[in-house]
């Protein structure tokens, strides 16, 4: 069907016109395709009033570039005011732009971004990250759901302080709700104190079924929390689903940095790309006197990024609220306090800002023939 068309209202003629507007509108790009937002029909509504020097449109976004909605926003505008310098009003309104996404490997799964999260090692807090990623992406209206493929020590569920039984209907599975957040993990599924003792064979068949039998719905996002170490379950993921990448937590010591770099490697051996590192306990900052102490060094994390070229998501530091909350399974209540919830959201910011900057760098898709 031809695309509906949009509706121009010229005011007044003069220095200011319909083609001129649209012409740098059509420059600008959507940051989830990185296409055209003229040609993939997200203006609406434009009015120009030249002899007002005033200028309004909607602008429709998709939920996937949530955390980019005001900076898109105000791109635009600073776009429109370099551009027509004698405009004296520039308004830009958002709305939700629908964009389903599409089915993605042999599971099936419909998901626009599927992220792992992984460590080399354990006791760098990974899941809390992973976590507060699926949380921090969620609170800006983006569609996202959790798995805990840490099969051997599942702990989403406790961070979550969720801890049923998942009911299945027609041989799928309803994923638990954490404020309405999807999850599913082995742990509902284990009881608690009870080891998993599973090989290779085994672990594929689970994470094969949390992806292909659990109704996640449509999502924007899928946040993948890893086991630590380098063993199966990346490769198993590899194979079903085509992964956007994965993000490595870590610390900022040397010993850490030495298993996150294997981890680096693993998931570059599997054709995993690498979209960014975190530093998990960075520093600790004494509430009482603000002096910061380096507990496990500094920076080594961003340092090592840059050496290996991968791109540095940000530092989280070693807060009391954050542990307190894990506890208790309240982790959602990391984004209520300012302190821990700037890095978090800094986080989210970064990632979804450079998946943006890597699809508006891509060459445009040829535009096919009409048959």
């Amino acid at each position: 069907m031809p695309a509906k068309p949009r509706e121009t209202i010229i005011m007044a003629a003069g220095q200011l016109t319909e083609s001129a507007v649209t012409a740098v509108l059509k420059e600008f790009k959507d940051p989830e395709t990185g296409r055209s937002v003229v040609e993939m029909d997200q203006v609406h509504d434009v009015r120009l009033d030249a002899a007002a020097k005033s200028l309004s449109l909607t602008l429709a976004l998709a939920t996937h570039s949530a955390p980019l909605w005001k900076e898109t926003q105000a791109d635009l505008v600073e776009l429109l005011r370099q551009r027509f310098p004698e405009l004296s009003d520039v308004r830009v309104d958002l709305t939700v732009h629908s964009r389903s996404p599409q089915k993605l490997g042999q599971v099936g799964l419909t998901v626009k971004s599927v992220i792992a999260v992984g460590s080399g090692k354990g006791g760098v807090g990974k899941s809390t990250i992973a976590a507060c990623l699926a949380l921090g992406l969620k609170r800006t209206g983006a569609k996202v759901g959790l798995m805990d493929a840490d099969v051997y020590g599942p702990s989403i569920p406790h961070l979550l302080g969720v801890n049923r039984r998942p009911e299945v209907n027609d041989g799928r599975i309803e994923p638990i709700m954490a404020d309405g957040l999807p999850v599913m993990s082995m742990g509902f599924l284990v009881p608690p104190g009870e080891a998993v003792v599973w090989r290779g064979p085994m672990l594929h068949g689970a994470i094969t079924q949390f992806l292909r039998d659990t109704i996640w719905g449509e999502l924007d996002y899928l946040i993948i929390d890893m086991p630590p170490g380098t063993g199966d379950i990346a490769l198993t993921l590899s194979q079903l689903i085509p992964l956007t990448g994965a993000v490595i937590v870590c610390t900022p010591q040397d010993v850490a940095l030495l298993d996150a770099v294997k981890a680096i490697a693993m998931f570059r051996k599997v054709n995993i790309p690498v979209l960014g590192m975190v530093e998990n306990m960075s520093y600790f900052l004494c509430p009482g006197c603000g002096e910061r102490y380096d507990i496990f060094g500094s920076g080594g994390a961003r340092r090592r990024a840059e050496d290996l070229s991968i791109p540095f998501l940000g530092e989280v530091p070693i807060q009391m609220s954050i542990r307190v909350h894990g506890d208790a399974g309240e982790t959602i209540r990391d984004f209520d306090e300012p302190n821990s919830a700037r890095y978090f959201e800094a986080i989210c910011h970064r990632l979804v800002k450079n998946l943006a900057n890597e699809r508006r760098q891509r060459p445009p898709m040829p535009t096919l023939p009409v048959l």
